[in-house]
C-alpha cells in the first residue's frame, strides 16, 4: 500500500513542522531574539497581521504557532476554495469558543487572502474590530495592492524572506534523520537546495519522494548522478549538459553586464527550459538593474519591477515574455556600477569607523535647550540659496570633509550627473578657498 493510502500517514513537511517558535528555521529578522514578531509571541497579546512572502517560507507555521502560544482556537480558511459561507462558519465557531466554559479566543487564518474579493475581505472587518477573533492573512502578493486598505490598516504586515541556502541545508540535515535517508553528497545537496529556491515545502516533498527509491535500490549514499537518474528532468536545473545552477545564472548576469542581448536571452530561456522559477528570475533582473545599470538608465529598474508585476498578473507562459523584454532592455542599456561601488565603500567605512557625531549645524533643534546648545546654528537652507545650492556648506562628519564615494561613469544619464557634480564641487571649492 502506498504511504498516502495509510490513515496514519503524515507528510514529511507536516511531521517536521516546528512546535515552538524557537524551532523555526529562517525568518530570524522577525523571529530572532528581540525581533518584532518574536516580541509579539512573548507579549501574550495576539494581534491581527498579514504574513507576506513566497511559498514555503513558514507563513502557515507561524500562524499555527501563534495560536498555540496564545492557547487560541485555530480556524483555517483557504481563500482559493472558500467564500462568504466559510467566513460565516468561522464567525459562529469563534462565538461558540468565546461563549464556552473555557472562553477561548479564536485566531482565523486565511491562506492566500489576496484571492478573496473586496466584499469577502470586508466581511472580516466588524469581527476584527469587535475583538471576536484575531485575523491572520497569508499572501504571496504585495498586500498594498491585493488587500483592502480598511483590513490592511487593522493588521501589521510582516515580510517573510525565501529561506537561505544554509537554512535549507539545516532542513535537509533534520529531514535525513526524520525520513531515515542515507547521507547526501554535497553536490547533490546543492542541487536540491537550488531546486527548492528558498521553498522548504518543495524541498521536503522532494526528499520524501526519494524515500521509496532509496528503499527499493538500497542506496547507501545519495549522489548527484543518482539523484538526477531518479528525479530526472525535475532536478536538471538550468542545464542540459552538466553545468550547475549558479554557473547559468552567472552566465545570464554577465551577458547582461556585457551588453549582449542575444546571449542574455539565450541563457534566460535555458533557465526557463530547465525549470527555473520565473519569480526567481524576476528578482535577479531587479538586482541586475540596480547593480549594473544604476543611474546610467534609471528606467531599467522601473522596467524590471514592471516585468515582475506583469508576470504576477499573467503567470506562465504569457508573463515570461515581459521578463524576456526586460532581459533584452537591461542588456542594451548603458551600464554603471557607480552607485553599487559607492554603497559598498560607504558601508565598509561605516562598519570599520568610529561613530562620528552629527555636526551641530545639521542637528534638529525642536526645543529651546537644543537651540541654546547651538543645534542647527548657521545651517543654510538650500532652497533659499542661489540656484537651490548652498555653496561651501559641509554635510559630512568632521574628519570626512571632501570625501567622494560616488563617481559617476561617462555613460548614459550619468554623463549629465557627472557634469552637475563637477559644477557643484567647483562652486564649493571656490567658496571654501576664498572664504566667501
Amino acid at each position: 500500500m502506498a504511504p498516502s493510502a495509510s490513515p496514519a500517514y503524515r507528510p514529511l513537511a507536516e511531521r517536521m513542522r516546528p512546535r515552538h517558535v524557537g524551532e523555526v528555521i529562517g525568518q530570524q529578522h522577525l523571529l530572532g531574539e528581540g525581533m518584532a514578531l518574536r516580541l509579539a509571541f512573548e507579549s501574550g497579546q495576539p494581534h491581527s497581521c498579514i504574513l507576506w512572502g513566497p511559498p514555503g517560507v513558514g507563513k502557515t507555521t507561524i500562524a499555527r504557532l501563534m495560536a498555540d502560544a496564545f492557547d487560541a482556537n485555530f480556524i483555517t480558511i483557504s481563500a482559493v476554495l472558500g467564500g462568504i459561507k466559510d467566513i460565516r462558519e468561522a464567525v459562529e465557531q469563534a462565538q461558540q469558543a468565546r461563549a464556552g466554559l473555557e472562553q477561548r479566543h479564536t485566531i482565523v487564518f486565511v491562506d492566500e487572502v489576496h484571492r478573496f474579493n473586496k466584499s469577502q475581505q470586508d466581511a472580516f472587518l466588524p469581527h476584527v474590530e469587535s475583538g471576536l477573533f484575531t485575523f491572520i492573512g497569508a499572501t504571496t502578493e504585495n498586500p498594498s495592492f491585493e488587500v483592502n486598505s480598511a483590513l490592511l490598516s487593522r493588521a501589521t504586515v510582516y515580510v517573510l524572506q525565501p529561506l537561505s541556502a544554509s537554512d535549507l541545508q539545516k532542513i535537509i540535515d533534520a529531514a535525513l534523520v526524520e525520513q531515515a535517508l542515507p547521507a547526501i553528497e554535497p553536490v547533490a545537496a546543492e542541487r536540491l537546495i537550488a531546486y527548492a529556491d528558498g521553498d522548504a515545502r518543495r524541498l521536503l516533498n522532494t526528499l520524501e519522494t526519494l524515500t521509496v527509491a532509496v528503499r527499493q535500490e538500497r542506496q547507501e549514499v545519495i549522489s548527484d548522478a543518482w539523484l538526477l537518474k531518479v528525479l530526472g528532468e525535475r532536478l536538471r536545473r538550468y542545464d542540459k549538459g552538466g553545468e550547475q545552477f549558479y554557473d547559468t545564472i552567472s552566465a545570464l548576469h554577465k551577458s547582461v553586464r556585457g551588453s549582449d542581448p542575444d546571449a542574455a536571452l539565450y541563457w534566460f530561456v535555458r533557465m526557463l527550459d530547465g525549470g527555473a522559477d520565473p519569480r526567481y528570475m524576476a528578482r535577479r533582473l531587479i538586482r541586475m538593474a540596480s547593480e549594473d545599470i544604476g543611474l546610467a538608465d534609471p528606467r531599467a529598474l522601473h522596467l524590471a519591477l514592471d516585468a515582475a508585476q506583469v508576470y504576477e498578473r499573467l503567470g506562465s507562459p504569457e508573463g515570461e515574455l515581459a521578463l524576456a523584454e526586460c532581459v533584452v532592455y537591461l542588456a542594451v542599456a548603458p551600464k554603471s556600477n557607480a552607485v553599487y561601488r559607492a554603497f559598498n565603500a560607504v558601508r565598509a567605512l561605516v562598519k570599520g569607523d568610529a561613530t562620528r557625531p552629527v555636526p551641530l549645524h545639521l542637528r534638529n533643534a525642536p526645543t529651546q535647550l537644543m537651540k541654546k546648545l547651538d543645534y542647527g546654528k548657521d545651517y543654510r537652507y538650500a532652497h533659499d540659496e542661489p540656484q537651490g545650492f548652498a555653496a561651501g556648506e559641509t554635510y559630512l562628519p568632521e574628519g570626512l570633509e571632501g570625501q567622494h564615494f560616488y563617481h559617476p561613469v561617462e555613460r548614459g544619464l550619468e554623463i549629465r550627473i557627472a557634469e552637475k557634480l563637477r559644477a557643484l564641487r567647483a562652486a564649493n571649492d571656490q567658496v571654501r578657498s576664498t572664504g566667501a
